[in-house]
């Protein structure tokens, strides 16, 4: 397209968002919670269709040299698909907080002063890879009344468009304008530049991706940014941990699922635990292939192992969100050293301590500078449906609006709302 032609298009997608925002914000909860409904059938009798729609973006991937986890990240499976039409239906069962008032009170001067939460309005969604999270972007959007714009990756361009008909024929079999949800159909680079810098269109803009992605829309933006930068998620296995529970929980952590921005990436290890827990989790990661960057204490406990391959930590593993079968591993001298390592290193996006130590648990929820810490727990639960938010839009972290998983209430806003009897001020 010409730089043109996609002004216009952005131009035309940007007034029809507006203007159906307008009319999602005054749209009952009853008929947004059936367009949820409606949207999760759909999905599970178009399976056939969208596996085909996926199967070309899949093709189009292999044939570009795509492989591992980037290849996983794009595929749309019947059990993913399951997961977004769940998310769907748990949305609209979900109460309705829109138009809820809370802190209602009077003040001296006779009127009462509260607070009213409302939609956001339009918001636009850039994404890489993930078809789902069409749905999941979509679904929030219609439970949250709001109107957004999406426009997810060139390497999944078939499976969106299917997906976002889907969403749009659901709106419009309940009665709700179907342009509360559009996909940006164009691949052209141009077309983000533009939403991005309409704010006269769209209130806030949420990027979903590789670091370079987020780095260049925060960079160029007009709009406020709801954004995190890497997943970069800590295990710390305390002094006092359960170590059969600390195997299971760090295995899961790492290797569940490496492509994920909640898998974790460090391992840290207390040092009175750490010969006897190292070899138990180092035969584990060797098993399933996953490289080993320790440091030298790591390095000589697990070295004991016969065969096992370990490569000598940089400075810039601590750093690094690896979304591969890569693992950064360190011991630590106490829970101090943990929390100073992780609030140095992390990206702030979700943390885990495994310990029985009531205090050291408090301490590192207190101290541990994330949006999502944890205790006793794989930080693969880092996630708006495993919070029991339905979906996400994406995680946030930063510390205004929104911090962690964003669901429903992150896509919302408060404005203040005074009733009076005729006061007057003096």
């Amino acid at each position: 397209m010409t730089t043109s032609a996609v002004a216009e298009l952005m131009t035309q997608m940007g007034q029809q968002a507006r203007q159906a925002s307008a009319l999602m914000a005054k749209s009952s909860a009853n008929l947004r919670s059936r367009a949820l409904l409606r949207l999760a059938h759909l999905l599970r009798e178009n399976l056939g269709s969208l596996s085909n729609e996926n199967n070309k973006d899949l093709a189009k991937a292999q044939a570009a040299g795509l492989t591992g986890p980037m290849l996983d990240r794009l595929k749309l499976s019947a059990s993913a698909l399951e997961t977004v039409a769940q998310g769907c239906e748990q949305l609209a069962h979900m109460p309705d907080i829109i138009g809820e008032v809370k802190g209602m009170r009077q003040v001296p001067s006779g009127i009462r002063v509260g607070q009213m939460r409302v939609p956001i309005g339009v918001f636009g969604m850039i994404y890489e890879s993930r078809p789902n999270v069409t749905i999941e972007a979509a679904s929030l959007s219609i439970k949250s009344a709001n109107a957004c714009i999406l426009r997810g990756g060139s390497e999944a361009i078939h499976s969106n468009q299917a997906l976002a008909l889907l969403v749009q024929q659901a709106l419009k079999d309940v009665g709700l304008p179907s342009n509360a949800v559009q996909l940006i159909p164009t691949t052209d680079r141009a077309a983000v530049g533009a939403l991005i810098t309409m704010p006269q269109f769209v209130d806030v803009i949420i990027p979903r991706g590789g670091k370079g992605l987020i780095e260049r829309i925060s960079a160029e933006a007009k709009v406020p940014v709801i954004k995190h930068l890497d997943g970069n998620c800590h295990v710390y296995v305390d002094d006092t941990a359960d170590l059969a529970m600390a195997v299971k929980v760090v295995d899961n952590a790492k290797t569940q699922k490496y492509s994920p921005c909640n898998a974790t990436e460090s391992l840290l290890v207390n040092q009175s635990v750490a010969a006897q827990f190292l070899p138990l989790i180092g035969k584990i990661f060797m098993a399933k292939e996953v490289e080993m960057r320790v440091c030298p204490k790591a390095k000589a406990v697990l070295s004991q192992i016969p065969y096992i391959k370990l490569i000598n930590a940089q400075e810039k593993d601590w750093f690094e969100e690896y979304l591969a079968p890569i693992i950064s591993i360190k011991v630590v001298q106490s829970l101090d050293e943990a929390i100073h390592h992780i609030n140095h290193y992390s990206s702030h996006h979700t943390d885990a301590i495994i310990t029985q130590n009531h205090s050291h648990a408090q301490r590192f929820l207190t101290e541990v500078d994330s949006a999502s810490v944890m205790v006793n727990t794989s930080t693969r639960f880092a996630d708006g449906f495993e919070y029991g938010l339905g979906a996400e839009i994406g995680i946030s972290t930063d510390k205004f609006h929104a911090r962690g998983p964003v669901g429903i209430e992150g896509l919302t806003s408060l404005k203040y709302i005074v009733m009076g009897q005729g006061e007057i001020r003096t």
